[in-house]
Protein backbone atom coordinates (compact mmCIF):
# COMPACT_ATOMS: atom_id res chain seq x y z
CA UNK A 1 0.00 0.00 0.00
CA UNK A 2 1.24 3.40 -0.93
CA UNK A 3 2.86 5.04 2.38
CA UNK A 4 0.52 7.79 3.64
CA UNK A 5 2.95 10.32 4.82
CA UNK A 6 4.06 10.44 1.14
CA UNK A 7 1.61 12.87 0.89
CA UNK A 8 2.74 15.22 3.51
CA UNK A 9 6.65 14.83 1.90
CA UNK A 10 5.57 15.88 -1.11
CA UNK A 11 3.60 18.90 0.07
CA UNK A 12 6.78 20.12 1.98
CA UNK A 13 9.04 19.81 -1.13
CA UNK A 14 6.56 21.84 -3.51
CA UNK A 15 6.55 24.87 -0.91
CA UNK A 16 9.92 24.46 -0.40
CA UNK A 17 10.62 24.65 -4.58
CA UNK A 18 13.78 24.01 -3.38
CA UNK A 19 16.54 21.06 -3.18
CA UNK A 20 16.58 19.45 0.54
CA UNK A 21 20.52 18.81 1.48
CA UNK A 22 21.10 15.24 1.73
CA UNK A 23 22.69 14.39 5.32
CA UNK A 24 24.02 11.29 4.32
CA UNK A 25 27.33 10.71 2.37
CA UNK A 26 25.54 9.91 -0.73
CA UNK A 27 24.72 13.41 -2.65
CA UNK A 28 22.26 15.77 -2.79
CA UNK A 29 18.61 15.08 -2.45
CA UNK A 30 16.16 17.06 -4.13
CA UNK A 31 12.15 16.95 -3.83
CA UNK A 32 9.87 14.14 -5.46
CA UNK A 33 9.53 17.14 -8.56
CA UNK A 34 13.39 17.26 -8.73
CA UNK A 35 13.43 20.93 -6.71
CA UNK A 36 16.34 23.10 -7.19
CA UNK A 37 17.68 20.62 -10.16
CA UNK A 38 18.24 22.75 -13.51
CA UNK A 39 16.76 22.22 -16.73
CA UNK A 40 18.84 23.31 -19.91
CA UNK A 41 15.78 25.64 -21.30
CA UNK A 42 12.65 27.13 -19.37
CA UNK A 43 10.55 24.64 -17.59
CA UNK A 44 6.54 25.19 -18.04
CA UNK A 45 3.90 23.27 -16.38
CA UNK A 46 0.49 22.07 -18.51
CA UNK A 47 -2.47 21.51 -15.68
CA UNK A 48 -5.15 19.50 -16.84
CA UNK A 49 -7.67 16.44 -14.59
CA UNK A 50 -7.30 13.21 -15.51
CA UNK A 51 -8.95 10.39 -14.00
CA UNK A 52 -9.95 12.93 -11.22
CA UNK A 53 -6.77 14.19 -9.91
CA UNK A 54 -5.73 17.54 -11.20
CA UNK A 55 -2.20 16.82 -11.98
CA UNK A 56 0.83 18.93 -13.88
CA UNK A 57 2.98 18.25 -16.74
CA UNK A 58 6.32 19.58 -17.12
CA UNK A 59 7.70 20.40 -20.61
CA UNK A 60 10.39 23.03 -22.04
CA UNK A 61 9.17 24.30 -25.49
CA UNK A 62 12.54 25.24 -27.49
CA UNK A 63 12.11 27.53 -29.97
CA UNK A 64 13.49 26.74 -33.72
CA UNK A 65 16.77 29.13 -34.09
CA UNK A 66 16.98 29.03 -37.68
CA UNK A 67 14.08 28.96 -41.01
CA UNK A 68 11.31 26.34 -39.06
CA UNK A 69 10.82 23.07 -40.32
CA UNK A 70 8.28 21.98 -38.12
CA UNK A 71 8.45 20.26 -34.24
CA UNK A 72 9.75 17.50 -33.19
CA UNK A 73 8.92 15.98 -29.88
CA UNK A 74 10.98 14.14 -27.27
CA UNK A 75 9.85 11.35 -25.12
CA UNK A 76 12.08 10.13 -22.34
CA UNK A 77 12.69 6.83 -21.07
CA UNK A 78 12.53 5.48 -17.90
CA UNK A 79 15.42 6.48 -16.12
CA UNK A 80 15.89 9.55 -18.01
CA UNK A 81 14.28 13.26 -17.70
CA UNK A 82 13.66 15.71 -20.36
CA UNK A 83 16.49 17.03 -19.14
CA UNK A 84 18.56 14.39 -20.58
CA UNK A 85 18.20 15.66 -23.78
CA UNK A 86 19.55 18.02 -23.68
CA UNK A 87 22.80 18.20 -26.31
CA UNK A 88 19.62 17.01 -28.82
CA UNK A 89 17.06 20.10 -28.12
CA UNK A 90 20.51 22.32 -29.02
CA UNK A 91 21.07 20.54 -32.44
CA UNK A 92 17.37 20.29 -33.25
CA UNK A 93 16.70 23.61 -32.60
CA UNK A 94 19.53 25.00 -34.31
CA UNK A 95 18.59 23.12 -36.91
CA UNK A 96 15.32 24.92 -36.97
CA UNK A 97 12.99 22.69 -35.60
CA UNK A 98 10.29 23.59 -32.53
CA UNK A 99 11.50 20.53 -30.07
CA UNK A 100 8.68 20.00 -26.94
CA UNK A 101 10.34 17.78 -24.42
CA UNK A 102 7.55 17.28 -21.79
CA UNK A 103 8.79 15.09 -18.70
CA UNK A 104 5.54 12.27 -18.44
CA UNK A 105 3.47 12.08 -15.52
CA UNK A 106 4.61 9.84 -12.51
CA UNK A 107 8.50 10.97 -13.50
CA UNK A 108 10.71 13.86 -12.98
CA UNK A 109 8.80 17.50 -12.42
CA UNK A 110 5.72 16.13 -13.24
CA UNK A 111 3.15 14.93 -10.65
CA UNK A 112 3.63 11.57 -8.39
CA UNK A 113 -0.14 10.89 -7.89
CA UNK A 114 -0.49 8.39 -5.51
CA UNK A 115 -3.35 6.77 -7.29
CA UNK A 116 -3.16 6.54 -11.02
CA UNK A 117 -3.66 3.92 -13.48
CA UNK A 118 -0.61 4.52 -15.63
CA UNK A 119 -0.94 2.90 -18.93
CA UNK A 120 0.80 4.08 -22.27
CA UNK A 121 -2.71 5.00 -23.80
CA UNK A 122 -2.92 7.40 -21.14
CA UNK A 123 0.28 8.50 -21.44
CA UNK A 124 -0.35 9.27 -24.97
CA UNK A 125 -3.55 11.21 -24.47
CA UNK A 126 -1.56 13.61 -21.89
CA UNK A 127 1.02 14.10 -24.06
CA UNK A 128 -1.39 14.97 -27.19
CA UNK A 129 -3.41 17.41 -24.95
CA UNK A 130 -0.42 19.14 -23.90
CA UNK A 131 0.70 19.39 -27.72
CA UNK A 132 -2.55 20.58 -28.98
CA UNK A 133 -2.66 23.16 -26.03
CA UNK A 134 0.47 24.54 -27.37
CA UNK A 135 -1.18 24.43 -30.83
CA UNK A 136 1.34 21.76 -32.50
CA UNK A 137 -0.53 19.76 -34.64
CA UNK A 138 1.49 17.67 -36.38
CA UNK A 139 5.39 16.37 -35.41
CA UNK A 140 8.26 14.36 -35.54
CA UNK A 141 7.92 11.97 -32.46
CA UNK A 142 11.35 10.77 -30.91
CA UNK A 143 11.36 8.32 -28.33
CA UNK A 144 14.01 6.48 -26.54
CA UNK A 145 13.94 3.33 -24.21
CA UNK A 146 10.58 3.32 -22.18
CA UNK A 147 9.64 6.87 -24.36
CA UNK A 148 10.00 4.16 -27.54
CA UNK A 149 6.87 2.15 -25.99
CA UNK A 150 5.21 5.34 -25.96
CA UNK A 151 6.11 6.86 -29.34
CA UNK A 152 5.05 3.00 -30.67
CA UNK A 153 1.14 3.56 -29.07
CA UNK A 154 1.18 7.51 -29.76
CA UNK A 155 1.15 6.62 -33.40
CA UNK A 156 -1.14 4.33 -33.27
CA UNK A 157 -3.54 6.64 -31.84
CA UNK A 158 -2.83 9.88 -33.76
CA UNK A 159 -0.98 8.30 -37.02
CA UNK A 160 -2.86 11.41 -38.63
CA UNK A 161 -0.80 13.52 -36.03
CA UNK A 162 3.10 12.47 -36.87
CA UNK A 163 5.21 12.72 -39.70
CA UNK A 164 7.62 10.46 -38.54
CA UNK A 165 8.43 8.21 -35.90
CA UNK A 166 12.22 7.84 -34.38
CA UNK A 167 12.76 4.73 -31.75
CA UNK A 168 16.23 4.89 -30.23
CA UNK A 169 17.02 1.54 -28.63
CA UNK A 170 13.51 1.25 -27.50
CA UNK A 171 12.40 -1.11 -24.68
CA UNK A 172 9.24 -3.58 -25.48
CA UNK A 173 10.89 -5.36 -28.59
CA UNK A 174 10.11 -8.37 -26.95
CA UNK A 175 7.60 -9.65 -24.78
CA UNK A 176 9.30 -10.42 -21.40
CA UNK A 177 6.43 -11.96 -19.75
CA UNK A 178 5.87 -14.31 -22.92
CA UNK A 179 9.67 -15.60 -22.98
CA UNK A 180 9.09 -16.33 -19.02
CA UNK A 181 10.27 -13.55 -16.81
CA UNK A 182 8.37 -14.14 -13.76
CA UNK A 183 6.25 -11.57 -12.47
CA UNK A 184 5.84 -9.52 -9.78
CA UNK A 185 3.13 -7.39 -7.73
CA UNK A 186 3.67 -3.76 -7.69
CA UNK A 187 4.44 -3.81 -4.09
CA UNK A 188 7.45 -6.27 -4.89
CA UNK A 189 8.01 -3.54 -7.45
CA UNK A 190 8.13 -0.56 -5.04
CA UNK A 191 10.29 -2.40 -2.44
CA UNK A 192 12.86 -2.33 -5.45
CA UNK A 193 12.67 0.64 -6.28
CA UNK A 194 13.30 1.70 -2.75
CA UNK A 195 16.91 0.10 -3.09
CA UNK A 196 17.56 2.18 -5.29
CA UNK A 197 21.04 4.37 -4.67
CA UNK A 198 23.25 6.32 -6.37
CA UNK A 199 25.47 3.65 -6.64
CA UNK A 200 23.20 1.27 -8.79
CA UNK A 201 22.28 3.52 -10.75
CA UNK A 202 25.81 3.98 -11.77
CA UNK A 203 26.81 0.44 -12.03
CA UNK A 204 23.33 -0.42 -14.34
CA UNK A 205 23.76 2.56 -16.54
CA UNK A 206 27.75 1.76 -17.11
CA UNK A 207 27.13 -1.63 -17.98
CA UNK A 208 24.01 -1.21 -19.83
CA UNK A 209 23.38 2.69 -21.40
CA UNK A 210 27.48 3.07 -21.80
CA UNK A 211 28.58 -0.32 -22.92
CA UNK A 212 30.83 -0.52 -19.95
CA UNK A 213 32.55 3.17 -20.80
CA UNK A 214 32.50 5.83 -18.14
CA UNK A 215 33.07 9.50 -18.65
CA UNK A 216 32.50 12.34 -15.92
CA UNK A 217 29.39 14.05 -18.04
CA UNK A 218 27.35 10.79 -17.44
CA UNK A 219 27.18 11.60 -13.54
CA UNK A 220 25.09 14.59 -13.97
CA UNK A 221 22.66 11.47 -14.79
CA UNK A 222 23.28 9.27 -12.27
CA UNK A 223 23.16 12.42 -9.60
CA UNK A 224 19.74 13.35 -10.95
CA UNK A 225 18.22 10.00 -10.78
CA UNK A 226 19.56 9.81 -7.22
CA UNK A 227 18.87 12.81 -5.58
CA UNK A 228 14.68 11.83 -6.58
CA UNK A 229 14.99 8.60 -4.86
CA UNK A 230 16.70 10.44 -1.42
CA UNK A 231 14.52 11.81 1.31
CA UNK A 232 11.92 14.08 0.98
CA UNK A 233 9.49 12.05 -1.45
CA UNK A 234 11.28 9.22 -1.89
CA UNK A 235 8.40 6.36 -1.23
CA UNK A 236 6.14 9.06 -3.51
CA UNK A 237 8.80 8.55 -6.28
CA UNK A 238 9.05 4.73 -5.21
CA UNK A 239 5.77 4.27 -5.61
CA UNK A 240 5.07 5.65 -9.09
CA UNK A 241 7.87 3.44 -10.42
CA UNK A 242 6.22 0.65 -9.43
CA UNK A 243 3.60 1.33 -11.01
CA UNK A 244 5.59 2.13 -14.33
CA UNK A 245 7.48 -0.64 -14.18
CA UNK A 246 3.92 -2.73 -13.66
CA UNK A 247 3.05 -0.94 -16.88
CA UNK A 248 5.79 -1.74 -18.86
CA UNK A 249 5.56 -5.43 -18.09
CA UNK A 250 2.46 -6.32 -18.73
CA UNK A 251 1.32 -3.85 -21.95
CA UNK A 252 3.78 -4.98 -24.46
CA UNK A 253 2.87 -3.03 -27.84
CA UNK A 254 5.28 -6.01 -30.28
CA UNK A 255 2.39 -7.19 -31.40
CA UNK A 256 0.95 -4.34 -32.52
CA UNK A 257 4.36 -3.15 -35.02
CA UNK A 258 3.01 -4.42 -38.35
CA UNK A 259 -0.41 -1.39 -37.34
CA UNK A 260 2.79 1.18 -37.45
CA UNK A 261 1.24 3.48 -40.61
CA UNK A 262 3.91 5.96 -40.15
CA UNK A 263 7.51 5.96 -41.59
CA UNK A 264 9.55 5.24 -38.66
CA UNK A 265 13.65 4.89 -38.12
CA UNK A 266 15.04 2.40 -35.47
CA UNK A 267 18.01 3.69 -33.85
CA UNK A 268 19.89 0.99 -31.93
CA UNK A 269 23.19 0.50 -29.83
CA UNK A 270 23.83 -3.12 -30.18
CA UNK A 271 25.66 -2.96 -26.99
CA UNK A 272 22.48 -2.62 -25.48
CA UNK A 273 21.33 -5.82 -23.09
CA UNK A 274 18.13 -3.86 -21.59
CA UNK A 275 15.05 -6.12 -20.31
CA UNK A 276 12.97 -5.50 -17.32
CA UNK A 277 13.61 -8.21 -14.98
CA UNK A 278 16.00 -9.94 -16.47
CA UNK A 279 17.48 -10.63 -12.71
CA UNK A 280 14.49 -12.21 -12.11
CA UNK A 281 14.77 -14.87 -14.90
CA UNK A 282 16.45 -18.12 -14.51
CA UNK A 283 20.19 -17.52 -15.94
CA UNK A 284 19.72 -19.83 -19.00
CA UNK A 285 16.22 -16.91 -20.10
CA UNK A 286 18.91 -14.41 -18.99
CA UNK A 287 21.40 -14.50 -21.32
CA UNK A 288 18.78 -14.56 -24.64
CA UNK A 289 17.28 -11.67 -23.07
CA UNK A 290 17.66 -7.72 -24.11
CA UNK A 291 19.64 -9.14 -27.63
CA UNK A 292 19.14 -6.00 -29.52
CA UNK A 293 21.30 -6.90 -33.09
CA UNK A 294 18.45 -9.41 -33.32
CA UNK A 295 15.59 -7.11 -31.31
CA UNK A 296 16.29 -4.30 -33.89
CA UNK A 297 16.14 -6.38 -37.51
CA UNK A 298 13.03 -8.20 -36.16
CA UNK A 299 11.53 -4.68 -35.19
CA UNK A 300 12.41 -3.26 -38.44
CA UNK A 301 10.86 -6.36 -40.42
CA UNK A 302 7.86 -5.92 -38.72
CA UNK A 303 6.94 -2.35 -38.41
CA UNK A 304 6.03 -1.52 -42.31
CA UNK A 305 8.49 1.43 -44.05
CA UNK A 306 10.90 1.07 -41.09
CA UNK A 307 14.44 1.68 -41.06
CA UNK A 308 17.16 0.59 -38.92
CA UNK A 309 20.54 2.17 -38.18
CA UNK A 310 22.79 -0.12 -35.96
CA UNK A 311 25.68 1.37 -33.68
CA UNK A 312 28.14 -1.55 -32.95
CA UNK A 313 29.64 -0.19 -30.24
CA UNK A 314 26.89 1.71 -28.16
CA UNK A 315 25.10 0.82 -25.32
CA UNK A 316 21.42 1.93 -24.44
CA UNK A 317 21.88 5.28 -24.48
CA UNK A 318 23.99 6.22 -28.12
CA UNK A 319 22.18 10.20 -27.77
CA UNK A 320 24.79 10.54 -25.05
CA UNK A 321 27.55 8.59 -25.48
CA UNK A 322 28.11 9.66 -28.87
CA UNK A 323 25.83 12.42 -29.75
CA UNK A 324 27.59 13.80 -32.48
CA UNK A 325 27.02 10.35 -34.45
CA UNK A 326 23.56 9.93 -33.43
CA UNK A 327 22.40 13.44 -34.23
CA UNK A 328 24.04 12.88 -38.01
CA UNK A 329 21.95 9.85 -38.07
CA UNK A 330 18.80 11.94 -36.59
CA UNK A 331 18.87 15.05 -38.51
CA UNK A 332 19.12 12.98 -41.62
CA UNK A 333 16.47 11.41 -41.34
CA UNK A 334 13.96 14.18 -40.29
CA UNK A 335 11.92 16.40 -42.79
CA UNK A 336 13.66 18.91 -44.48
Amino acid sequence: MFPSHCLFLTVVALLSGQAIADTSKEGRAYGPELQGFDYPYAVKQFAFLSQGEYLHMAYMDVAPAAPPRGAVVLLHGKNFCGATWEATIKVLSEAGYRVVVPDQIGFCKSSKPAHYQFSFQQLARNTQALLASLGVEKATIVGHSTGGMLGIRYALMYPEQVRRLVLVDPIGLEDWKAKGVPSISVDQWYQRELKTTAESIRRYEQATYYAGEWKPDYQRWVDMLAGLYREPGREAVAWDSALIDDMIYTQPVIYEFDKVAVPTLLIVGDKDITALGKDLAPPELRAKLGNYPELGKNAAHLIPNAKLIEFPDLGHAPQIQDAEAFHKALLEYLPQ
